[in-house]
């Protein structure tokens, strides 16, 4: 059995509104949890302002329904002079239930920016 890699950085509730007329929710709602989680764990890397660079490719291995709490795990991977990448996995707990069902992952590409939007370098850890 598989685990999520990295910390749990957020956690939400899937709700009726995000999901399709199947109950499915919306790959995009996903990816904008899974961007808000990385924007939080980037932030406190860089210790200020930071963007979203790229975002690697992602494929969905199943589906988010209403009711399930979508879990973001992020891991820093590397770190540049003014960029960092992160790997970053989304889990689904099962609604009512302890099953965590990995629902897809991707490396996000964050940079940090100073008061002129300009990159700006990261602080030593």
């Amino acid at each position: 059995m598989i685990s999520p890699t990295g910390e749990l950085t957020l956690r939400t509730l899937a709700m009726p509104a995000d999901a399709n007329a199947a109950g499915d929710i919306f790959g995009g709602w996903v990816m904008a949890q899974m961007d808000l989680a990385c924007g939080i764990r980037a932030a406190e890397r860089a210790r200020g302002r930071v963007v979203t660079a790229a975002v690697n490719e992602m494929s969905f291995a199943m589906p988010v329904k209403i009711g399930d709490t979508l879990c973001i795990y992020t891991d820093i991977v590397k770190v540049g002079r003014t960029s960092m990448t992160l790997l970053v996995e989304a889990w689904a707990q099962r609604y009512l239930s302890p099953q965590m069902d990995k629902v897809t992952n991707a490396l996000f590409v964050m940079v940090a920016l100073d008061a002129n939007n300009r990159p700006t370098p990261l602080p030593a850890e």
